[in-house]
C-alpha cells in the first residue's frame, strides 16, 4: 500500500489544533492569516516576462471572533478543560 504523500484539513481541524496546541479552553477563535505581496517580472523564456504579484503567506494564527462561522469554533466545545477528580478517585489516591 502506498504511503500517504498529502494530508488536507478543513480551517476549522486547523483552528482546533491550534487552540489545543495552545491549550485554550475558551471563547470563539477564528483562523487569521497575515499575507504579504511582492511583485517580479516572470516568464518561461527571458524575452517573454510580464509582470507578475507574488502572495506569500507570512504568518498563520488565531483572531478571537464574536460568533462562529466557517473559520471559527468554540475553544470550550473542541477543548474542554479537562474535569477535576472529586470524591472516590480522589480518596483512592491518598
Amino acid at each position: 500500500m502506498a504511503e500517504p504523500t498529502q494530508f488536507v484539513f478543513s480551517h476549522k481541524e486547523v483552528v482546533e489544533a491550534l487552540l489545543k496546541r495552545q491549550n485554550m479552553h475558551d471563547g470563539i477563535w477564528g483562523l487569521y492569516v497575515k499575507f504579504g505581496i511582492a511583485a517580479a517580472n516572470v516568464g518561461p523564456i527571458p524575452g517573454d516576462v510580464l509582470p507578475a504579484a507574488i502572495v506569500p503567506i507570512v504568518e498563520i494564527g488565531l483572531q478571537k471572533v464574536e460568533q462562529e462561522n466557517n473559520i471559527a469554533v468554540d475553544a470550550a466545545v473542541v477543548n474542554p478543560r479537562p474535569r477535576r477528580a472529586t470524591g472516590a478517585a480522589t480518596r483512592k489516591r491518598k
